[in-house]
């Protein structure tokens, strides 16, 4: 049986499956609903399927074998909207740029003595991709008896964008009321110009911003979990071996509540902490100079894995200087 002959959407609620739909028209992805509810089940199975028997092969507790799996399965799902919300965005992003191109175009076959459903059609470029494809559809329902107002609303609809959603209800009105909409589309096209011309000023006015939290999220917070780590081995070695030798501990001097004692948490746990909290501060850091570079957080998602990778080479590679340095000056053999 094949993976679409399954019908998942039917056990799922009708609101889901609208909002999934939703979700796919603006991410361009030509995937029917059943088709992604199944690639989100069959991958939830198989990401708890392979935790649960490698925690299982390395002698985890059953139970947090289940609840890894169970994490793991639902990473699996987000990373899956994370992608989809990645797409919604990347899209709007290209199209907004195409927009004041096309709108320029638009509005010069419009002087020529064009009608506006064919000006618009002309002007949708083969160079516009995917956006030319809109309109080209658009242009079909209108010639195809549905009215401009409905097809031009479907169109804005297809994308995330306020921009577009904002030039259709300028056009809408121009077209219900009168007016000059050769005028209309030339200012559309400077104003998003103006906006993006801007935004890019914004962005390079807070590009210092940008280069502090990739210095504290990429380098400095891997750094000092590396540095901390070696610390806690070699405070750990040091207190092994007085306990050989003294094993109630070092003896109180003079104030009886302040005698020493070793470690609570072992270097194994304290280096398990540091890689989550270096893969959740990297992470997060990536989204947070894509939200002040460019206005979008979802932007941030494509570095992630680069921001984590870096973040964890340089914790190993600090590990390993502190770990050698020290264990040259004390001889504890880190």
């Amino acid at each position: 049986m094949a993976l679409s002959d399954i019908r998942f959407d039917m056990f799922v609620p009708r609101n889901v499956i609208r909002g999934i739909s939703r979700e796919l028209d603006l991410s361009g992805m030509k995937m029917s609903v059943n088709k992604l509810i199944g690639i989100m089940v069959f991958g939830s199975i198989a990401c708890m399927i392979i935790f649960f028997t490698l925690l299982e092969l390395l002698g985890a507790f059953i139970l947090l074998s289940i609840l890894v799996a169970i994490l793991g399965a639902v990473v699996y799902v987000v990373c899956i909207y994370a992608i989809m919300e990645y797409q919604i965005d990347d899209r709007k992003t290209k199209m907004e740029a195409m927009l004041p191109d096309y709108f320029q175009i638009a509005a010069a076959n419009l002087r020529s003595g064009i009608a506006l459903e064919r000006a618009m059609l002309l002007g949708a470029r083969p160079e516009f991709g995917f956006f030319a494809d809109d309109i080209k559809e658009m242009s079909r329902r209108v010639f195809s008896g549905d009215t401009f107002e409905s097809s031009l609303k479907s169109l804005a609809a297809k994308y995330r964008s306020y921009q577009l959603t904002h030039a259709v209800r300028m056009m809408l009105e121009a077209v219900r009321y009168g007016g000059a909409m050769a005028d209309l589309l030339e200012q559309l096209a400077k104003e998003m110009r103006n906006q993006q011309l801007i935004q890019k000023e914004v962005s390079g006015q807070l590009f210092m911003y940008s280069i502090f939290i990739v210095f504290a999220g990429l380098i400095a917070a891997p750094a000092l979990y590396g540095l901390t780590s070696q610390m806690i081995v070699v405070t750990d070695k040091i207190w092994g071996g007085i306990l050989q030798t003294n094993p109630s501990g070092l003896p109180t001097t003079g104030v009886s509540f302040l005698k020493p004692s070793p470690p609570q948490i072992s270097p194994q746990a304290y280096s398990d902490f540091s890689i989550a909290a270096i893969i959740i501060i990297t992470a997060f850091a990536s989204i947070i100079v894509s939200a002040i570079n460019s206005g979008s957080a979802v932007k941030g998602i494509r570095y992630v894995p680069l921001f984590v990778i870096v973040g964890f080479v340089i914790f190993v590679i600090v590990q390993a200087f502190v770990g050698g340095f020290l264990s040259g000056i004390s001889g504890t053999g880190v």
